[in-house]
This record gives C-alpha cells, sequence and structure tokens, in this order.
C-alpha cells in the first residue's frame, strides 16, 4: 500500500523515507496543499520500472509491426539469425 505524506515530510524526515522506500520496495506520494506532487522511490525500483516500461514498449511496437506486415519467421529463423550476429555473419 503506497504511503501519502506531506512534502514537508521529504525535508524534516529525510531519513525515515528513504528507510521506508527502500525497506517496502513501496514509492511514497508526497502531496503539497493535499494535492499529489510528487513520488519518491528508491533507484532500484525506478531501474525496474524503467526496464518493465522499455519492454512494454519494445512489445507493442514488435505487435503494431506483426499487424503491418504478414511475413513471419520461425523459431528457428530467428536463432539462425541471431547467432550470424553474434559470430560476426560467420
Amino acid at each position: 500500500m503506497n504511503m501519502v505524506r506531506p512534502v514537508s515530510d521529504l525535508r524534516n524526515n529525510f531519513t525515515e523515507i528513504s528507510r521506508v522506500v527502500h525497506e517496502s520496495s513501496q514509492p511514497v506520494i508526497l502531496t503539497k496543499n493535499g494535492y499529489g506532487d510528487m513520488v519518491v522511490m528508491s533507484m532500484e525500483m525506478y531501474e525496474k520500472l524503467h526496464f518493465d516500461s522499455e519492454v512494454y514498449s519494445k512489445l507493442l511496437e514488435a505487435e503494431r509491426e506483426a499487424e503491418a506486415t504478414n511475413q513471419r519467421y520461425s523459431s528457428k529463423e530467428v536463432l539462425k539469425a541471431m547467432k550470424e550476429v553474434i559470430n560476426g555473419g560467420s
């Protein structure tokens, strides 16, 4: 469950907020004048979120490309092409 705190807690209780985001792996939502203003999260959580977002974006791109063409490749063809790229075309 997300923790919601006033933005002033970032200044007044930074150490506690840092501990919470690292121990719980959950973001802390900071409010200003009663409205959501910022989100604080650990670097590990940010990197995971960023990675997941990139993967999702690539999957959407692949789905759109698949819808635009009838060209399909078997798993053997893909594996062969990958090995050729890895081995420098040999």
